[in-house]
């Protein structure tokens, strides 16, 4: 049977994407559920072998407004206590790192673009990052950011410091859009152009021109890190699987 992938799509704007083609990719099924737009959260959510939480334009902690946020987050816990690996994307990131006692705050300014991350010891060590590019541009699209879990391992870092992060050897979280295609990518700035210019105001033309022109630069070596990387946490998902079933001794995943 294949594998089986829960993803949690918050937005219709925000699909899986480069992700979930990947995942796809690696032989695995996908279950797409929309919490905030009605779908129900699964009735057996142990019959599947890995999450993707999407990203989205909500803030993390409006539990007010998106009343699925509070049974997401302990689904989340759930998959982490379980062993089933957890993959969280920009949103994602910030709703692993509430469900695990982190407050999501306002970062300084909205981060949108390819900005230069780094990896850090940590992640040059990490299963899923490890020789992958020590810089690597991904595209950033949030205006929140979160401080790390209590026994987290900071793996990539920004200017927004905490970019990528995992937390025991199978929950994940990246606060980058690792999964944006080039479509999606070009139709945020044309969808939510009226957002951004809340931030950006007079300068939003000219600096939108220029995102569209690092879309064009690192777009598609961005896409390869995904594929590159996905691919990996499908392996850390098939490895716990079978652990799962006894036929794989348990090991190390760092």
């Amino acid at each position: 049977m294949p594998l089986q992938i829960l993803v949690i799509q918050h937005c219709p704007l925000t699909p899986a994407g480069l992700v979930g083609a990947a995942i796809e990719a690696a032989g695995a099924e996908i279950t797409t559920i929309m919490p905030h737009h009605g779908d129900a959260f699964p009735e057996e959510p142990d019959r599947f072998d890995g999450l993707v939480l999407c990203g989205g334009p909500m803030h993390a902690g409006d539990d007010e407004n998106y009343p699925a946020f509070p049974p997401m987050l302990r689904l989340i816990r759930r998959f982490h206590g379980g062993g089933r690996p957890v993959l969280g994307l920009c949103l994602g990131a910030q709703l692993i790192a509430r469900a695990f006692g982190r407050e999501v705050t306002e970062w300084r300014e909205l981060e949108l673009g390819f900005p230069a991350l780094k990896l850090t010891a940590e992640g040059r060590a990490d299963r899923l990052l490890r020789g992958t590019c020590g810089r690597p541009r991904l595209m950033q699209f949030h205006e929140d950011t979160f401080a790390l879990p209590e026994g987290a391992k900071l793996l990539l870092t920004g200017d927004c410091t905490n970019q990528g992060f995992r937390i025991g050897d199978t929950t994940y979280g990246f606060q980058f859009h690792m999964e944006v295609t080039w479509e999606d990518a070009h139709a945020w700035l044309r969808d939510c152009r009226d957002w951004i210019q809340r931030h950006w105001g007079a300068d939003t033309e000219p600096r939108i021109a220029a995102v569209e022109g690092e879309i064009a630069a690192h777009h598609p070596a961005a896409a390869r890190w995904t594929a590159t990387v996905t691919g990996r946490w499908m392996e850390l998902v098939a490895e716990r699987s079978l652990w799962r079933q006894d036929l794989l001794p348990l090991r190390a995943t760092a």
